[in-house]
């Protein structure tokens, strides 16, 4: 689920406002206040070794969480850049606001066709809200990484093997929608989820490949055999064309003694003509006639 700039920033003011509206009216406790006194006061004897314990740097790309006696400090997370915290009384937790990936292990499903298969996964996720990613979940990126594994299963469990080899893109967007939707009171938000492989048992590779095969046999021997019906067709054609005109014949005699020529050249085949083969039938049968009528005679 892709999110604007505005509203990955909306969530974010909300979660710290709600964190920390609760502890802006408390005033610390008199405890409180004494150690804070001598927090400072600390820092004020020994100032010129106090600022390598009361100040600190993160990058650009981090944010730090100040817990001041047990309660986030007013003002949210800290940085980029340049702050300062009492040793005595803060805990820093530094947050890393970059995207980061991980790859959801293989997973082992049994599909809605009762097909076991092994798809893995590869998710994309950045925290949008330092605070809420350290109040609200004890590991946000073991529970992220958690709840990626068990939302895999689950949306694949409800599929068939053929909607998850050809569905895979929709499968990951909506896989996605559900993580941000999980993911978003952690203050973090899921930019991208990929399935990566679908790994079928090595018996259904075979018998998926058998028919496959089958099938293109069976398509070529209709292809084959629909040019066979066209040939024959073509030859009756030029059949009837060649018995209206006989020179049509003598003129395909040459034509395949010119291709003969070509290919061949030391060897040439003269079909033996049909009209001389008539000439000695006919001179067979006239001979045969005039034995029978000279028999009478003798």
């Amino acid at each position: 689920m892709a999110m604007d700039p505005e509203n990955a920033v909306a969530p974010t003011s909300k979660s710290v406002n709600h964190l920390t509206t609760e502890n802006d009216g408390e005033d610390l406790s008199c405890c409180g206040m004494i150690l804070y006194a001598v927090s400072i006061l600390l820092c004020i004897v020994l100032f010129p070794l106090a600022p390598f314990f009361t100040i600190k740097v993160i990058q650009q790309y981090e944010k730090a969480v100040i817990f001041r006696l047990g309660k986030i400090r007013k003002g949210g997370a800290a940085g980029p850049g340049l702050f300062t915290f009492l040793p005595c009384l803060d805990d820093i937790h530094v947050v890393d606001m970059r995207t980061v990936s991980f790859d959801v292990p293989p997973q082992e499903i049994l599909t809605k066709d009762s097909v076991t298969v092994t798809v893995d996964a590869v998710v994309y996720f950045r925290i949008s809200d330092a605070v809420s990613s350290v109040c609200r979940v004890d590991n946000v990126k073991t529970a992220t990484r958690l709840l990626s594994q068990t939302t895999l299963r689950n949306m694949l469990g409800t599929k068939s093997l053929t909607e998850i080899l050809a569905e895979r893109e929709s499968i990951s967007n909506d896989m996605q929608q559900i993580l941000d939707e999980a993911t978003d009171p952690w203050g973090v938000v899921v930019e991208r989820v990929e399935v990566k492989d679908v790994r079928l048992p090595t018996n259904l590779q075979r018998a998926m490949a058998a028919e496959a095969e089958a099938h293109r046999d069976a398509k070529a021997k209709v292809i084959a055999a629909e040019g066979e019906l066209n040939a024959s067709k073509a030859l009756k054609e030029a059949a009837d064309v060649i018995t209206e005109s006989p020179a049509a014949l003598q003129l395909r005699y040459l034509q395949t003694l010119s291709t003969i020529a070509a290919e061949r050249n030391s060897t040439i085949l003269f079909p033996m003509p049909i009209d001389m083969m008539k000439a000695f039938t006919n001179k067979k049968e006239k001979s045969t006639d005039c034995d029978s009528a000279l028999i009478p005679l003798l």
